[in-house]
């Protein structure tokens, strides 16, 4: 697995990278590989999202392959999409997505923040509302989209939607709980090392037949 840090990226511009990494792992011709980015200012709707939640009807927001509502991602998040194969990692979804939300835990459990999970969501709280959201798409078991953490992100373009259709739900940054500005670059390494630490426990290969 490799893991490639990126800058901010056009949101079409990486999907369409993702969907050619995804197609490459199908195929064997590409490692498993984690995309750590963050994008200019959108809003995305999952599968299935509503479009009521966004409250801003002048606001624009692309329909897209993950699950999900709608959420927001702009400069300051750190997005991450890990292009992995879960075939070979026993195939199972819901056993992925508690695996995300455990790495981010784990990262922000580092700058003194307590996370936790909220029994019947996807995501990652802590007391002071929900910090990451989590949504994924899987085609032929290649795992696209991922995660979204506040880092320093203005959390004010949250109040234009309800985050993931939950209303009145309130939103946390690393910033905001940490008290000060927190380096994208550092994030992005514990990430690179909590996720790689993390998938061998997690989601290990499968025994070769």
């Amino acid at each position: 697995m490799i893991v490639k840090s990126l800058g901010i990226v056009e949101y079409s511009s990486a999907f369409a990278l993702q969907e050619q990494i995804a197609d490459e792992v199908n195929k064997g011709y590409s490692p498993e590989t984690v995309l750590l980015l963050e994008h200019d200012p959108v809003y995305t709707i999952g599968r299935g999202g509503c479009g009521d939640n966004v409250l801003d009807q002048t606001i624009q927001a692309i329909r897209i392959s993950r699950g999900g509502d709608v959420t927001y991602h702009g400069p300051g998040q750190l997005v991450g999409y890990p292009i992995l194969n879960l075939r070979k990692r026993g195939g199972d979804l819901r056993h992925y997505l508690r695996f995300l939300e455990e790495v981010l835990i784990s990262v922000v459990a580092d700058f003194g923040v307590k996370a936790f999970r909220v029994a019947g969501k996807t995501g990652v709280w802590t007391d002071q509302g929900k910090l990451a959201a989590i949504g994924v798409g899987v085609r032929h078991w290649i795992t696209m989209h991922g995660f979204a953490m506040n880092v320093n992100n203005d959390l004010s373009a949250f109040s234009f939607i309800n985050p993931c259709g939950m209303t009145a739900c309130p939103i946390a940054s690393l910033k905001k709980l940490c008290g000060r500005h927190i380096t994208m670059e550092e994030v992005k390494s514990l990430v690179t090392g909590r996720f790689t630490q993390l998938l061998i426990d997690w989601l290990p290969e499968n025994d070769p037949d």
